[in-house]
């Protein structure tokens, strides 16, 4: 297909392709990618296929290649936000090979000089990107597949931030309520994380964790092979269920973090130095997961408030937390020993 008729799928009235402006902040292509991109354009480079995925209204929901359609979409100047406004138009940097690209914008009236001329314009709109879809009859969860398969490994983005943008595909408003818990006020008091974490989005991870495993049966946990592949198949499941309950999740998850923020707040999943009887370091996953889950599990029946602290401090001292979440340890031997031991020490 032409690059002129990739701008019309998205730029008509009932845009027939779909490329999830939500990605747009797991992307993070700087100006200089961008104008890479543009340049092998020009210089007949050919650019690997956009795959994409057949939806049952027949519109096409981008499975990889996003970001270079939303470059080519962003220089033209069409490309629109989650609230689709139209997203100012991407000025180019000078590249390896044309440095003359320095400054030049797809087409501004008021700056002739440093737009594309009508020859550049056209010999963009005539090049191709081949699109291989996969028809709606395909199973589903072959998307998801094929979209974790592809954005991996090689890719920018996290493990979380790919599963984010499976959920996108998969169920738009389960994925916008997993973000508005990671904005809960204890939550973020609690774990306490640094910029770089917060923007590659652990703390939506931790969320999806605590969903996940706070009431996850322990034999739904036997045989697990990797953890990552676990949490993306639990998170469908979640999302394909139209049962679910998230009222009862919510509370769980507000209550849990209410109760540690008032007690032992950015303590809660720090390291507890028994000799130097203070916490010390960052965040550690092993003991979210023992605490918060535990106290997750409990929530109709937590310890006296009181108790909070003791009980998180007895955790480092307790064999089995320590044999079970030391380095080395993997994930899919950690979680079912752990998960118990927290479920039985919050036991109110």
């Amino acid at each position: 297909m032409s690059i002129n008729e990739w701008i019309s799928l998205y730029n008509s009235e009932k845009p027939e392709i779909d490329i999830h402006p939500e990605f747009q902040r797991f992307y993070r292509w700087t100006t200089s990618q961008k104008s890479a991109l543009i340049e092998s354009i020009l210089l007949g480079i050919p650019i690997p296929p956009i795959f994409v995925s057949q939806r049952q209204d027949g519109v096409w929901d981008v499975v990889d290649g996003l970001q270079r359609l939303s470059t080519i979409y962003e220089f033209i100047g069409i490309l629109r936000n989650e609230n689709g406004e139209v997203l100012p138009a991407l000025t180019l940097e000078a590249t390896q090979y044309l440095p003359s690209l320095d400054g030049k914008k797809w087409y501004d009236p008021e700056d002739p000089d440093n737009s594309l001329t009508d020859e550049e314009r056209l010999l963009i709109k005539r090049s191709k990107i081949s699109a291989s879809i996969l028809l709606r009859e395909s199973d589903e969860i072959a998307k998801f597949e094929l979209f974790q398969r592809l954005n991996t490994g090689g890719s920018n983005l996290t493990p979380q931030e790919v599963r984010n943008c499976i959920l996108v595909m998969a169920n738009r408003d389960l994925y916008q309520w997993l973000r508005e818990l990671s904005q809960y006020e204890s939550f973020q008091e609690t774990i306490s994380l640094s910029e770089r974490p917060l923007q590659e989005q652990y703390d939506v991870e931790l969320v999806l964790r605590f969903i996940i495993l706070h009431n996850i049966h322990e034999d739904d946990l036997k045989g697990m092979n990797d953890v990552g592949v676990f949490l993306t198949e639990q998170m469908l499941l979640i999302a394909r269920n139209t049962s679910y309950n998230r009222e009862s999740a919510k509370q769980a998850f507000y209550k849990t973090f209410d109760l540690l923020e008032s007690t032992v707040g950015n303590n809660a999943f720090r390291r507890y130095d028994t000799i130097k009887n203070k916490f010390l370091g960052g965040f550690l996953l092993s003991p979210f997961e023992t605490i918060a889950c535990g106290i997750g599990y409990n929530y109709l029946n937590t310890p006296d408030k009181n108790d909070i602290e003791r009980l998180i401090k007895s955790i480092w001292t307790n064999q089995d937390f320590t044999d079970w979440s030391r380095s080395g340890v993997a994930a899919i031997r950690r979680l079912p020993k752990i998960l118990p031991l927290g479920r039985e020490i919050f036991k109110g």
